[in-house]
């Protein structure tokens, strides 16, 4: 018998294969920091969205998705006719993922054509909505990515049924494989929840929703707990995780319910697999339902039952006219899933059937809705927007565009004809800066100050390196470094900061530049010092007044470990490695970049204590790394993050190492880039990468 050619297992069948991380499990992933590489994406390495999106017919595509809604195709019927609400819920689960605690999720990738979230519990259905627009996207091609037609068509939707929008603004790249760096959760099944520490108050970060596989909270109450007050609590508890306040909170919860109806017609086991689950032939296809048709009034989704109001696809406000109108009483839908009926109900308050029959069906609550009028702060919001529906639709358009624009950075990035000229906060607002400034000058002024080269270099990297490619916030744009909290952070060592702010003021106020560019400069000064090669230079920053600056949403930029300044604010259940592995990964570095930059800022001695500082220090060069794979040194641990280097043959201390510093010289992929740069024919290549890598992270907010 011939030997099969096939490899099987090898990378067609993932249950045959044994990889590296089966036999090694705790060895650290460099993958984070490979993704997202030229050799993914389908484009030209010179495709450029923003020139290709200001090309598009914008308002004919508004018009052809604004066609869309109304023509219902048999293979999926649109409920009432309409598909307006199913994309509303299309975009708010597209955007709903964001987070504030890394950035992370949200609707800027366009991630939910891939796993998990093309597959999430919470997203059941949601693929049909997608090939509903496959259409369009057919239609205007690289004129609009996945990520701003899942949430452009949104908006339109809401418009389409009477609803007001605050704006749109494009500019969202599409990805093409999925984020795998995204930590969605510990647990091992759908809608598992050992999220929690002592209360249901200490979720774990920096995680939002209460279960695995939901956007945010479970809608029949916590794990199925129809308790209208402790849902209340995750409500709050994972709204303020998206940046969201109690009244833009309830604003979006009866802005959204206002529209459409829960599906829960029959037996949720009838439900087939998921979309990464299911048959090749179902082509992406997953949610199979035996039930009935399988479709229209016969749907099964989430397993609760029913529309909240008597029109659920016209914007009135018929949503708190129910919540309010009536008392509530449990009950359970057809799937057996927890909901409310409401008492007494009148029958011009019925609401037609999803199929437009002549059926009349009782509009329902879910337990997250009862929790709005259970508890007191919610209850009197609720009111108020009952009593004055116009400020419950500023309300929600105002909160509906901040979901959908919160992980895109300040405005300045934002595309189209529909873009606000108001200036909102969570935006991190910059003041344009147009002014030229002469740059030898100011070099010259730095030059002559009393900073020396690491207090120019560390403060440089302080500003710039708060930078998060996740939302794109942070980054020494604005100069944020000299506000609050910034200015205060252990990490920013203030009182020292303080001194050298004024320095920096003085030399901007000399040459009229912004603080924010002299920042910048000022480090790249230090760098030409230690290095003795020229280090490009970009202008424009402006400074942002405080009363720009959202003090509270700033403070989950707060490092809490820094690896390139052998910083760690206390002991984590993830190791100080992968952290730093995260760091580099919100700063775009590959994993030579990553290399460079540490080995050339702790050869210049850069550390927030003595570890790692191995070389004597002002001189920009590789022996950091020759000092590392120093084969005469043995490493003894004295802390979780902590290591003395002794001299094999004398015993004697030599040296003392964070994991931070120790993790280039023990993981083999990293040794590998270690022992290429600490080569004597690759000195000028360090040099030269270094000043690279510096630049990108220096300039990683400039649009």
């Amino acid at each position: 018998m011939e030997k099969c050619p096939v490899m099987h297992g090898a990378s067609t069948n993932n249950s045959r294969s044994t990889k590296n991380n089966d036999w090694w499990p705790n060895q650290i992933n460099l993958g984070i920091l490979r993704q997202h590489t030229d050799k993914s994406s389908p484009f030209d390495l010179d495709f450029n969205y923003a020139e290709e999106f200001n090309k598009l017919d914008y308002f004919q595509l508004k018009n052809d998705l604004n066609s869309l809604m109304t023509n219902s195709q048999d293979w999926w019927p649109a409920d009432y006719g309409h598909y307006g609400p199913f994309f509303v819920r299309l975009t708010w689960h597209a955007a709903g993922t964001y987070r504030t605690g890394d950035g992370r999720g949200g609707g800027g990738t366009g991630a939910m054509r891939f796993a998990p979230l093309n597959s999430w519990p919470d997203n059941g259905n949601l693929d049909k909505a997608r090939r509903l627009l496959w259409p369009i996207k057919e239609k205007y091609g690289n004129k609009i990515s996945w990520a701003d037609l899942f949430i452009l068509v949104g908006n339109v939707a809401i418009e389409s049924m009477g609803g007001k929008t605050f704006g749109f603004g494009g500019g969202r790249e599409d990805i093409w494989h999925p984020e795998e760096d995204i930590y969605w959760g510990a647990e091992k099944e759908w809608l598992g929840d050992n999220r929690y520490e002592e209360s249901r108050q200490s979720l774990e970060n920096p995680l939002a929703a209460v279960q695995m596989g939901l956007i945010y909270v479970n809608p029949e109450g916590p794990n199925g707990n129809p308790d209208p007050l402790l849902s209340a609590q995750d409500i709050r508890e994972t709204f303020a995780r998206m940046a969201m306040n109690d009244e833009e909170t309830v604003a979006l919860i009866a802005g959204g319910h206002t529209f459409g109806k829960a599906h829960g017609a029959g037996d949720c086991s009838l439900v087939g697999p998921e979309p990464e689950g299911s048959p090749i032939e179902s082509q992406g296809l997953g949610w199979k339902s035996s039930f009935k048709s399988g479709k229209g009034p016969d749907s099964i989704t989430s397993g609760i039952e029913g529309p909240w109001t008597s029109n659920p696809i016209e914007w009135d406000n018929g949503y708190f006219e129910m919540l309010l109108g009536y008392d509530w009483e449990l009950s359970k839908s057809p799937s057996g899933a927890h909901q409310w009926k409401p008492i007494g109900l009148e029958e011009k308050n019925k609401a037609i059937d999803v199929d437009n029959s002549e059926n009349l069906v009782q509009p329902m609550m879910t337990t997250a809705d009862i929790a709005l009028i259970k508890d007191p702060f919610y209850k009197e919001i609720s009111e108020n927007f009952y009593k004055n529906p116009q400020l419950l639709q500023d309300c929600f358009a105002k909160a509906w565009f901040k979901l959908l624009h919160r992980d895109m950075g300040p405005k300045q990035r934002y595309l189209g004809p529909e873009v606000p000229d108001e200036d909102l906060i969570w935006q991190d607002p910059i003041p344009k800066n147009d002014l030229s400034f002469d740059i030898s000058q100011a070099k010259e002024l730095i030059k002559k100050s009393s900073l020396s080269p690491i207090q120019m270099i560390e403060t440089a990297w302080a500003s710039a390196s708060t930078f998060r490619c996740t939302d794109l916030r942070g980054g020494a744009n604005g100069s944020r470094i000299r506000l609050s909290p910034q200015k205060d952070w252990k990490i920013n060592k203030p009182k020292e900061l303080e001194n050298i702010l004024e320095v920096i003021k003085s030399i901007s106020e000399k040459v009229s530049a912004s603080v924010a560019d002299i920042i910048i400069l000022a480090g790249n000064v230090g760098i030409e010092l230690v290095s003795q090669s020229e280090v490009p230079f970009k202008q424009g920053r402006g400074d942002a007044l405080d009363e720009m600056t959202d003090k509270n949403s700033f403070d989950v930029l707060e490092p809490q470990a820094d690896g390139f300044r052998n910083y760690l604010a206390k002991n984590f259940t993830i190791s100080p490695e992968e952290m730093m592995l995260d760091k580099a990964h919100m700063l775009k570095l590959t994993a030579p970049e990553m290399t460079v930059l540490l080995a050339g800022l702790r050869s210049i001695g850069l550390s927030s204590d003595k570890r790692g500082l191995w070389t004597e220090g002002g001189k920009l060069s590789s022996k950091w790394l020759k000092i590392l794979l120093d084969t005469n040194i043995e490493w003894i641990p004295t802390g979780s993050n902590s290591f003395d280097g002794k001299c094999r043959k004398s015993g004697k201390v030599l040296r003392t190492a964070s994991r931070f510093d120790l993790i280039f010289g023990s993981n083999s992929e990293l040794r590998a880039i270690a022992e290429f740069y600490a080569q004597d024919d690759n000195s000028g290549k360090f040099v030269c990468d270094f000043i690279s890598a510096w630049n990108k992270v220096m300039n990683s907010d400039l649009y």
